[in-house]
Parts: structure tokens; C-alpha cells; sequence
């Protein structure tokens, strides 16, 4: 089977980090362009960055520059997500996606694999 799966949420402080893993299985990360998205209470779901696979070429949504970055462990076939300074309004279902990494915008419909979520609450 084809799997995504995200880990690492819970309960953060304002001003605090989190690092969210995602572990691919039944694949391999390098075959693919990976992403992170989230979807808050009542809110669409919003892309985060990506990552393309072949060059490191990477893009933000403008509320994650210069607070998000990504990261790989290869032998573990896991890319980390790591975001700083949050806020009460980063609380979400966090996600991270396989597929294809547009550099002028992240397209949900570009990412057919999709792993469960985790959530994220950043209390004030």
C-alpha cells in the first residue's frame, strides 16, 4: 500500500515550534515532490510549501516565509516540517502530500497522495 502518514502535533505555547514528521511507506519520497498543507476550524485547506524532489527547489505561501522550513531524514524516508513563532490562528489539522510541486502556487489537485493529518493547537 501506497501511505502517508503525519505525526508529531499537539499543544504548543504561542511564540513556541513544532516539528511535524511525515513517513512515507510502499514508495519512495525521491519519486515524488512532497508538500505540506493545513486546515483550520471552518476554514479551506491552505497549502503550507513543497519541496521539489529532483532539484531542492521549494516554495512558501507568503504567512509560512521565513517561519516554515522543510527537512529530510532519507534512511528513515521521512520529511520533517518545522514551523516557528506560532500563533493561536496556526492551530489546524496539519497534512503532508506526495505529488507535484508548482513553483507559483500550491495546488491541492496537484498531490494524489495524501497522508492523515495531525492536529495542531497553539494556545495563547
Amino acid at each position: 500500500d501506497v501511505q502517508l502518514q503525519a505525526s508529531g502535533g499537539g499543544l504548543v505555547q504561542a511564540g513556541g515550534s513544532l516539528r511535524l514528521s511525515c513517513t512515507a511507506s510502499g514508495f519512495n519520497f525521491d519519486d515524488y515532490d512532497i508538500a505540506w498543507f493545513r486546515q483550520a476550524p471552518g476554514k479551506k485547506r491552505e497549502g503550507i510549501l513543497c519541496i521539489n524532489s529532483d532539484d531542492g527547489s521549494q516554495y512558501y505561501a507568503n504567512f509560512a516565509k521565513g517561519r516554515a522550513s522543510i527537512s529530510s531524514d532519507n534512511a528513515k524516508n521521512t520529511k520533517y516540517l518545522q514551523m516557528n513563532s506560532l500563533k493561536p490562528d496556526d492551530t489546524a489539522v496539519y497534512f503532508c502530500a506526495a505529488g507535484y510541486c508548482r513553483l507559483d502556487r500550491l495546488a491541492e489537485d496537484e498531490y494524489p497522495i495524501w497522508g492523515e493529518g495531525t492536529q495542531v493547537t497553539v494556545s495563547s
